[in-house]
């Protein structure tokens, strides 16, 4: 089992980093004092080699000691790759910070005084790339071995419901993760049910004994909302055996991904809906980075832009731009700018009419620009006036959002921040004749997960993957 070996997967690790740390000290040090590659190097002859090694004895510890606290050795299963990466960079932020602290305090130790600058910058940098690397590396050679069916982890879940479901949904579409689903304890379904290869091997009485078997690694609690009634004195039991235990939620078409929690003097508090945007100061960063970003794009297509305008005029009577009302921030409307790619219409007609596969209204130049997404570059100008954003979810007709709302639940919830030209939906395929209810599940996520780094990942997408529409008419 999987708790055998973690131990020493564990000390494995630490030994890694800390070779790690060292090659990446001496490879600093070579660099920036003794190769020469920066020029002649006073700083290099100043102090003896031994001083700058003899160092190296005090960074390690106090490096594996920052990576701990940092959780940079916890289990890599489904650690996400950019948070890890941030916390390589404090950990090492931290360092340098304690390492520049100590020489401006022991300024007039000599040894102290002279101690490189340019190393310990060097240093720095060196070391969060080649701990990114490592990392990486392990991460890529574990989920390998997980894949093929080593190193997993033995789980059994205690309830079925949507959120055992979803689990097994997650684990088997991640076999890189090595999660093994032994089967499922509940008292409503029959023993034999099967969910996926998954199946029903007990009822909840079943569970002690199981768990004095000692063959599992960990107990995920899957419940069902109406036996929540239980749920303590699962857990008791589940405590009791010393087995890891997890508790999946079956709300979770209530409670966002992260919830937001407070404590009210020890009662935990969890707010329904946590939107990251809603803090000035994140709002502020997003604006910044739209009028920015809105900008830099006018100048960069304003040749396609031309083209487009010139070859509209050329081919089809009617205006260039097309002024459509959509549905904004706050539920507010706003008229929303397009490269006008169908003939004119009524007002009444176009306001709550789809555009279907070989629709006759859209002209041979609009097929284009709709395919292309050229169509859409005059929203540049929402951006820049503030009724829309780079990134975020795309707005529709006050038609469509009137039946949606009633259609689909938390639909409304996408207003609560600035619709967007692109959006983590669109990027994952969810454009034009697609399902609402999967778009916005996606938008849900990005509202509830939005940071900058999220936002600038979503516009790499978008030109790699987000231009062309095949579902565009």
């Amino acid at each position: 089992m999987i708790k055998d070996n973690q131990t020493r997967l564990n000390r494995l690790h630490v030994l890694l980093d800390a070779l790690v740390i060292a090659v990446a000290y001496v490879f600093s040090w070579f660099i920036t004092l003794k190769s020469g590659l920066f020029g002649a190097d006073l700083e290099a002859g100043i102090l003896p080699t031994w001083f700058y090694m003899r160092v190296l004895v005090v960074v390690v510890p106090v490096y594996l000691l920052l990576y701990t606290i940092f959780h940079l050795f916890k289990p890599k299963r489904v650690q996400g790759r950019r948070q890890e990466f941030a916390n390589i960079c404090k950990a090492n932020l931290i360092g340098l910070f304690l390492f520049g602290t100590i020489l401006y305090l022991g300024r007039k130790n000599p040894y102290l005084r002279e101690f490189s600058a340019r190393f310990m910058a060097g240093f720095f940098l060196t070391n969060i790339a080649a701990e990114t690397l490592e990392r990486n590396l392990i991460r890529t050679v574990l989920r390998s071995m997980r894949a093929k069916g080593y190193n997993q982890k033995h789980i059994i879940l205690v309830g079925y419901s949507r959120a055992a479901e979803g689990y097994i949904d997650r684990v088997l579409a991640n076999p890189e993760w090595g999660y093994r689903v032994r089967g499922i304890l509940d008292d409503h379904k029959p023993w034999g049910y099967d969910y996926r290869g998954i199946k029903v091997i007990g009822t909840m009485k079943d569970l002690k004994p199981i768990l004095d078997m000692n063959r599992l690694d960990e107990i995920a609690i899957t419940l069902s909302l109406k036996e929540y009634g239980g749920l303590e004195q699962i857990v008791a039991v589940c405590e009791k055996s010393g087995v890891h235990t997890k508790f999946i939620p079956d709300y979770n078409k209530v409670i966002p991904t992260k919830p937001y929690t407070e404590d009210l003097q020890g009662l935990p508090v969890i707010n329904i809906r946590h939107v990251p945007l809603n803090d000035p100061l994140n709002a502020a960063m997003k604006r910044a980075v739209d009028i920015f970003g809105a900008i830099v794009a006018l100048i960069l297509f304003s040749p396609i832009m031309l083209v487009t305008a010139i070859l509209i005029k050329l081919t089809s009577p009617g205006p260039l731009i097309y002024c459509q009302e959509r549905v904004g921030l706050h539920n507010r409307p706003f008229k929303m700018y397009k490269f006008r790619s169908m003939e004119v219409q009524a007002p009444e007609k176009e306001k709550s009419e789809w555009t279907t596969k070989r629709d006759p209204r859209v002209t041979p130049i609009g097929r284009v620009i709709r395919k292309t997404s050229i169509d859409e570059m005059p929203q540049l100008f929402n951006v820049l006036f503030g009724s829309m954003s780079l990134v975020g979810p795309r707005p529709e007709r006050p038609y469509f959002v009137e039946r949606f709302k009633e259609e689909i639940p938390r639909y409304m919830i996408k207003h609560q921040v600035r619709p967007g030209m692109t959006g983590w939906a669109q990027v994952n395929g969810y454009r034009g004749d697609t399902s609402i209810t999967k778009r916005i599940e996606h938008d849900l996520y990005y509202i509830e997960n939005w940071t900058l780094g999220f936002d600038f990942k979503i516009l790499f997408l978008t030109f790699f993957k987000g231009f062309i529409n095949k579902n565009a008419y």
